[in-house]
């Protein structure tokens, strides 16, 4: 089914603020005193909103404005191949990798392996269960690498939660043996300070970095201590993962008082997150550069030295970004868009209250040269359609689509759905493809939809929180050369150089 002209879906939606004042107190709240993306953060989720709310929902679905409840819609140039449901795994999907023909799936109770040999009919090959939001995911060679950020009682896979006051206490990152991709062996633990809500690979030939990512300290956490104005750094040998070690710990954000020189938030900068780590970084190995989504900042920095980042530019957006959640070189990484996870994943943002320039993406040119680089802002990007107060949605994980000359990429907006968009212009972004859901209730704002949507191998494979695994087929003639260019591996976070 296609939907009428998206323009005209903006009369109902976005009047009444979803929840009875959850989203205005998300708003206006310091994001970091909550920590973002579904599963963290329950109480936006099955929370009840205002009959008036839910009457307008109803209406706007009635008259087509929205897509009816859990109806299926896109743009004419994106096919909806096949949908893949949860199986074992009951908890919310997060992020995917990719290697040859499968996929990688992370879910917070674990993950699954999916043959996608043929991309309309995935097989799952392996399931496992190994619970420890959010279960960030990427592979290399015959390593699988797994975020842990919530505190268990030890590192095994049979832990169960315990309190981060307590000293035993155990998250960081775990390491998997994927030699046999039906059966994945668990070969080590690496504990880091304040868990990892997410990691990036910078990939070597005899070893793989790994930068972690994560945030919030506590004085009461005897491993997560404050100023955490850095990123931990683990080095796995990839003839002896079970060595894996933390070999560093980088400050990006040095200065003085106990938060370090990072966005200090509210009340300096009132609904800015307050900068106490990062939430999630992107390299381009083939340019030695990095993109930090930290918080209250977004960053630039030198990988030559992958034991020893250097930062080269930091900027804030004090006025339309609540919280810099992750980031997307372009191939000739002389851009990058930096996305703003507004409400954390949890709050229906994608209204007319809020507006076109927040919890949207952010777009910058990279201007200058060496060590005098600097992140210079173009434009937002948000999608043009107008959600339910019942659907969380904001900007999201994305993926480039490899077209040469061209900047354009798919992102993930959760409920809002799956959106593929170009930037070759900067300071005029458009929409020009589009896959989305209808509400999942129109009585609660309950989370769910596409947490990761990227681009491998010519389709686009997309995360669902609560649906599953979705596989489309994108058919356009701006898009249509990416069909040719063929990746043995693809961790979004660490992107190729498609055309080298």
């Amino acid at each position: 089914m296609i939907l009428k002209d998206p323009r005209t879906r903006h009369r109902r939606l976005g009047v009444v603020a979803a929840a009875a004042g959850l989203l205005a107190a998300l708003l206006t709240a310091v994001p970091a005193a909550a920590t973002p993306d579904p599963g963290d953060g329950a109480a936006a989720t099955g929370t009840e909103v205002s009959r008036s709310t839910e009457a307008q929902v109803r209406a706007a679905m009635a008259d087509g404005e929205i897509p009816g409840q859990n109806e299926v819609v896109h743009s004419d140039n994106i096919e909806h191949l096949t949908n893949i449901p949860k199986d074992a795994l009951a908890g919310t999907n997060s992020d995917l990798a990719f290697q040859g023909r499968y996929a990688f799936a992370g879910n917070y109770d674990g993950f699954r392996i999916l043959d996608i040999s043929n991309p309309k009919a995935p097989r799952t090959i392996a399931q496992v269960l190994c619970p420890g939001s959010q279960n960030d995911i990427s592979v290399s060679g015959n390593l699988l690498f797994l975020s842990t950020d919530s505190s268990r009682s030890d590192s095994s896979c049979n832990s169960t939660t315990q309190p981060a006051t307590e000293k035993s206490s155990w998250e960081g990152m775990k390491v998997f043996d994927i030699s046999d991709k039906t059966n994945p062996k668990y070969v080590a633990a690496v504990e880091t300070a304040c868990g990892s809500h997410t990691h990036t690979l910078v990939p070597e030939r005899k070893n793989v970095y790994i930068y972690v990512s994560s945030y919030s300290p506590n004085a009461s956490y005897p491993d997560c201590q404050p100023p955490h104005d850095g990123i931990s750094v683990i080095k796995v040998p990839r003839s002896a993962p079970e060595k894996a070690a933390v070999v560093g710990f980088p400050v990006l954000f040095p200065g003085e008082g106990p938060d370090g020189g990072g966005n200090p938030g509210g009340p300096t900068n009132p609904g800015v997150s307050k900068t106490t780590g990062c939430h999630d970084i992107t390299v381009l190995p083939s340019k030695d550069l990095a993109a930090g989504a930290c918080m209250g900042d977004g960053i630039l920095f030198s990988i030559a030295d992958p034991e020893h980042p250097k930062v080269i530019d930091q900027v804030q957006d004090n006025v339309n970004f609540a919280f810099w959640h992750s980031a997307t070189f372009n191939q000739k990484a002389n851009k990058v868009v930096f996305t703003d996870e507004l409400g954390g994943g949890g709050a229906a943002t994608c209204n007319a209250t809020v507006g076109a320039n927040r919890g949207a993406d952010g777009i910058y040119d990279i201007v200058g040269k060496g060590d005098k680089r600097q992140l210079v802002f173009r434009s937002y990007f948000k999608i043009p359609r107008h959600q339910a107060d019942t659907e969380n949605c904001v900007a999201h994980n994305g993926s480039l689509i490899p077209v040469k000359g061209k900047d354009i990429m798919v992102q993930a907006w959760y409920q809002g759905g799956v959106s593929v968009w170009e930037f070759t212009d900067s300071s005029k972004p458009r929409e020009i493809g589009y896959f989305e859901r209808g509400p999942l209730t129109t009585d609660t704002l309950t989370v769910g939809g596409s947490w990761s949507a990227y681009y491998y191998n010519g389709y686009i494979y997309s995360n669902d929180i609560a649906k599953g695994f979705d596989v489309l087929k994108l058919s356009d003639r701006r898009t249509d050369p990416a069909k040719w260019v063929r990746l043995k591996e693809l961790n979004t976070q660490t992107q190729p150089d498609y055309f080298d």
